[in-house]
């Protein structure tokens, strides 16, 4: 271990030491005096944005450390720099909510930093131990998120649901690895790439171990048919941490599948592209038509997560720099998107009470027009309606379907995006047209009101303005 290589991991590194600190300076901080423990980790997260981005490595460039297990690219930074600000803003958002139920511990925030460096090393990984070790690390961490309410019947429901599950998930991708281990001799992701590019292997070990590695994948983003956790892990689990696990975590996933995919399993495309087309399909069909039924908005979100990670999987299909990215685009919008539609429910939870039927929103534009004008953003923009962000992510991948040639799969992305845009569209109906069973304003801090705007009002500027981003997503794989 040299000291170049520690700089590689610099931010990880960083992180970490900042996670242990929290945790550490959490046991001598009063609970009157708990707003030190939030301040802290939001500084962490700033400071790590900075060193992520002074660190920045330029288009093309890849370095190696830790004998080929950690990778340091423009792919990996881009992501991390997206994860540490979209969860500065679940930290504000949570901390109106922690408050008002009596949950406002630092078990919260050294939770979720160590679930931070999971996905970090998740995203950074170079072999497939790097890739099982980033893994572990957020779903432990995530399980224990999603149980903090001790008091909650359903949290601790949701909590032992996700665990089961997301064991029995792990065990298959452990397994998946072991098979390609076994064919290929190794773990690192380059030589397992250059092995399968050699003829090394055999092909019906090959085979199975992808079966059960596609299947960890699909499990982790959420993709039908192992999705079914989703929707009761949303509801159980308390608003701030669903709005955690519906954005950070899934960026973790798209790296897990890009990483696994394309960098190790490239010369399986042929296979594994297959078993991605039956996968996209059934989430984009299954989320948004159950999505519809349902009357909790928890639910409705949880199926509209399902479908829009079949329209991530649209973008991987080709093996492509311009799908990836388009697959890449679509992940980072999805998780801002998200984390806005989450945190108007944690802005009308009051009284003990969370926001989680539709019927909450009932006249939101009278009780508070600026935050129903958010929300509209907010839907308008997973609903796909032209000039908002969500429309041309959407856009993007349903072109890289296009581009290799699935036109089927893509007139299919555009028919579940027209069913899906109902849902999205009745929550407008419900806050403008509907009277408030509530007539009470809503009320919340200033500064989660400022990240609100921000979040909702960066739904049209990144529409109008998408080209930047898209850029650097195409840069990430040059």
């Amino acid at each position: 271990m040299t000291i170049a290589e520690l700089q590689l991991a610099l931010p990880e590194i960083f992180v970490l030491s900042m996670a242990c600190v929290v945790l550490l300076a959490d046991l001598f901080i009063s609970d009157e005096r708990r707003g030190l423990t939030h301040t802290l980790a939001v500084i962490t997260l700033v400071f790590a944005a900075i060193l992520s981005l002074r660190l920045m490595m330029a288009p093309g460039q890849v370095e190696y450390a830790f004998s080929d297990t950690f990778i340091r690219d423009r792919f990996g930074d881009v992501l991390k720099v997206f994860c540490y600000l979209i969860l500065i803003g679940v930290f504000v958002y949570a901390k109106h909510y922690l408050r008002q139920f009596n949950l406002f511990k630092g078990e919260f925030y050294t939770l979720s930093l160590f679930a931070l460096v999971g996905t970090m090393v998740l995203i950074s990984a170079g072999s497939l131990l790097t890739v099982y070790l980033g893994l572990e690390l957020l779903t432990l961490a995530s399980y224990a998120l999603v149980a903090i309410d001790r008091n909650s019947l359903k949290g601790s429901e949701a909590a032992m649901k996700y665990f089961v599950l997301g064991s029995l998930a792990s065990g298959f991708l452990l397994f998946g690895m072991s098979l390609i281990f076994g064919a290929t001799g190794s773990l690192d992701l380059t030589d397992v790439s250059a092995a399968l590019s050699a003829g090394m292997g055999e092909s019906m070990l090959l085979t199975v171990g992808l079966v059960f590695i596609v299947m960890g994948i699909a499990f982790k983003l959420g993709a039908v048919p192992l999705h079914m956790w989703i929707p009761d892990v949303y509801h159980g689990a308390p608003l701030p941490i669903t709005l955690f696990l519906s954005s950070v975590p899934k960026l973790a996933a798209v790296a897990l599948a890009i990483r696994l995919l394309d960098n190790g399993l490239i010369e399986l495309h042929a296979d594994w592209q297959g078993m991605l087309i039956v996968l996209a399909a059934l989430s984009m069909v299954l989320g948004n038509v159950v999505a519809i039924a349902q009357t909790n908005i928890k639910r409705m979100l949880g199926y509209s997560t399902i479908s829009h990670m079949g329209f991530v999987l649209l973008g991987m299909l080709p093996a492509t720099q311009q799908g990836y990215a388009a697959a890449m685009f679509y992940a980072i919008v999805y998780a801002i998107m998200s984390a806005g539609a989450f945190a108007v429910l944690i802005l009308l939870s009051n009284k003990g009470a969370e926001a989680e039927n539709l019927d909450d929103l009932k006249g939101l534009a009278k009780r508070n027009p600026w935050h129903a004008l958010m929300m509209l953003m907010l839907m308008f923009s997973l609903a796909g309606i032209p000039v908002f962000v969500g429309f041309f992510a959407k856009w993007q991948v349903i072109a890289a379907a296009l581009s290799a040639g699935f036109t089927w799969l893509a007139i299919l992305a555009v028919l579940t995006a027209v069913i899906g845009a109902f849902y999205y569209l009745r929550v407008v109906k419900l806050m403008y047209f509907d009277e408030p069973e509530d007539a009470e304003p809503v009320t919340a801090p200033v500064d989660f009101r400022a990240v609100l705007t921000v979040n909702g009002v960066a739904m049209l500027a990144l529409g109008i303005f998408s080209g930047g981003l898209i850029s650097l997503c195409v840069s990430a794989f040059v």
